[in-house]
């Protein structure tokens, strides 16, 4: 059981960038998915989470609108599409997967979420 977060990199301000996470070993999409973040000195902070079910999506009001989340149930992924990138969006970026027993909401709480990513930093230059 595995995930892989991908696509982190350094980018300028008002640059765009697609994380991708790739499950192996398990049905991604039964579990919600989550992305994390953690900037430097500071605790790990939710970003966005998707459910299982339907496909709704949830935002850190400090990324609503520049971030999408989407998931591919097909290619096993989530991605988050992130646009409009602030200095402040600096930090090391985590997928995670919660396979919660309501298909059709998902957690900010880190400690809800059963697997995670190895993380993916990315560098906003301002």
């Amino acid at each position: 059981v595995q995930l892989q977060a991908s696509g982190g990199g350094l980018v300028q301000a008002g640059d765009s960038l697609r994380l991708s996470c790739a499950a192996s070993g398990f049905t991604l999409g039964y579990y919600a998915i989550g992305w994390f973040r953690q900037a430097p000195g500071k605790e790990r902070e939710w970003v966005s989470c998707v459910t299982a079910v339907d496909g709704s999506t949830f935002y850190n009001p400090s990324v609503k609108g520049r971030f999408t989340m989407s998931k591919d149930n097909a290619k096993n992924t989530g991605n988050l599409r992130m646009s409009s990138l602030k200095a402040e969006d600096t930090a090391v970026y985590y997928c995670a997967a919660d396979r919660r027993r309501d298909g059709e909401s998902c957690s900010p709480a880190p400690e809800e979420y059963d697997y995670w990513g190895q993380g993916t930093l990315v560098t906003v230059s301002s």
